[in-house]
């Protein structure tokens, strides 16, 4: 005679490696684009970083009258602050006049037989003041100083660049929503799957006198346990990618910013743990509340 030997079912035991990939492949989609995102808000900061206007002296200055202009621009909240310092450049008329021949190749001091140019501050703008009111209203503040001759930006560019930022920030959080609900539903669809076959066993806990939360508690933590596991395996697959890419894209590395790389990991670990967590809930607490003629 054939014996068959049946392995027993173990309580809150469901297919590991199909589930665990299962729910990796739904993160694996969330964090790619999560780094699009985060690589994105960087690319868009340094754009709104360059934003800038330029603020013309007037002649026969003194160094000490540049100096008060430099630093009273520099003090103010609407200045941008980066790491080497205050977001002033001091550019003179000597300097401008070089920058001017070289890229021209004309030296125009030739027949002018001198320098119309004025000496220049470049300030960059906090991304905060960028709206159009709040260039207006710098532009006015700075030009009642003593000393400045005129200020002048590309209005038409900061708008455009102002306009096409926001609507992309609208896209990409409509996408991130739409691919948030779909990951959701991928994995829940995932674990109701893999709980279907142990559906009589949660019945005939049932049956010998199981309370919910006794039946609930081996699935709940199994479940949290993939979670957790695929999260990870996630993570260690999008560290990958990231280096891949930095060792194929030059320059692609300072688009990174390490704490939003974090929260990202972060995330994707603790979305992996709840969703599996709550789907195993639901799909546990529905069959609780079915009869036999249902669960056949």
């Amino acid at each position: 005679m054939e014996q068959k030997t049946r392995k027993k079912r173990k309580l809150g035991s469901y297919p590991f490696i199909s589930v665990t990939i299962s729910i990796t492949l739904a993160l694996l989609v969330m964090g790619i684009f999560g780094l699009l995102v985060v690589h994105a808000k960087k690319l868009t900061l340094n754009i709104q970083e360059s934003i800038e206007i330029q603020v013309f002296l007037n002649n026969q200055l003194t160094n000490t009258e540049i100096t008060r202009i430099n630093r009273s621009i520099s003090s103010k909240p609407y200045t941008l602050n980066k790491e080497e310092g205050p977001g002033v450049k001091f550019i003179s008329k000597d300097e401008a006049s070089k920058q001017f021949i070289k890229e021209t190749g004309e030296d125009f001091t030739e027949f002018l037989g001198d320098n119309p140019l004025r000496d220049l501050l470049v300030v960059n703008i906090a991304p905060e003041y960028q709206a159009a009111d709040s260039l207006k209203w710098i532009t006015k503040e700075i030009q009642s100083m003593n000393g400045v001759y005129e200020v002048a930006y590309v209005e038409s560019l900061i708008e455009s660049i102002n306009d096409n930022i926001t609507k992309i920030g609208l896209i990409m959080l409509g996408f991130f929503i739409l691919l948030l609900i779909v990951v959701v539903i991928l994995i829940n669809n995932t674990i109701k799957l893999a709980l279907f076959s142990q559906r009589f066993l949660i019945r005939s806990m049932q049956l010998v006198g199981a309370k919910g939360s006794f039946i609930r508690g081996p699935f709940l933590k199994r479940a949290a346990f993939y979670g957790l596991v695929a999260g990870t395996a996630t993570c260690i697959i999008l560290v990958s990618i990231l280096y891949y890419a930095n060792q194929r894209i030059e320059d692609l590395e300072k688009l990174q910013d390490h704490s939003q790389l974090a929260i990202l990991f972060v995330s994707i670990i603790l979305v992996g743990i709840l969703v599996g967590y709550f789907s195993t809930y639901r799909a546990i607490r529905k069959y609780l509340g079915m009869s036999l003629d249902e669960l056949y």
